[in-house]
């Protein structure tokens, strides 16, 4: 089991990029994108919901380290051109702002 998650945490890796707000303009108008607090780790949040941990993804929401990006901040990043760690776990768009 381990090895299967170690596994999964590494092919999660390779699938991480950064990319400009811009190009995930689509998938946050679909709702499709979660910020992940600069606390926790991109991958490991991925693998979480890979796993289906249901219990800990809610910890996450409710603690709000992990929560739908807001309007606000989808503007601010649009204006700034803002570039983000990016981490596709469907049907979800994970990202993480590192700045």
């Amino acid at each position: 089991m381990k090895e299967d998650i170690a596994v999964l945490k590494a092919k999660l890796n390779m699938e991480t990029s950064v990319i400009a707000w811009k190009e995930l303009q689509r998938f946050f108008a679909s709702g499709m994108v979660l910020r992940v607090d600069g606390q926790l780790d991109l991958v490991e949040v991925g693998c979480q919901i890979s796993l289906d941990n249901k219990q800990q993804v809610e910890q996450w929401l409710m603690e709000g380290s992990l929560r739908q990006v807001q309007d606000q901040e989808a503007r601010k990043w649009f204006e700034e051109d803002t570039a983000l760690w990016a981490l596709v776990v469907r049907p979800w768009v994970l990202v993480q702002d590192r700045t």
